[in-house]
C-alpha cells in the first residue's frame, strides 16, 4: 500500500523521499530527521520490552 504522506509527520512525499525498514515493515519518510525519529522509536521499544522480559524474569 503505497501513500503520499510521510510515516511520522504526514508531509507529503516527494522525490527526496526515504525508505526505512522498521519492525520488518518498509515505510516512507520525508526527510533524515523523520527517518533518525523513526529509528529512536524503535530502539527505545526494543529498549523497554527487552527491559520488561527481565523484569519479569527477576520475579519469577
Amino acid at each position: 500500500m503505497k501513500t503520499d504522506t510521510c510515516a511520522v509527520c504526514d508531509c507529503p512525499l516527494d522525490h527526496a523521499r526515504k525508505s526505512v525498514r522498521i519492525g520488518g515493515r518498509t515505510v516512507e519518510v520525508c526527510c533524515d530527521e523523520c527517518a533518525q525519529t523513526l529509528r529512536d522509536a524503535e530502539i527505545a521499544t526494543r529498549a523497554a520490552a527487552a527491559e520488561a522480559t527481565a523484569a519479569k524474569h527477576a520475579e519469577g
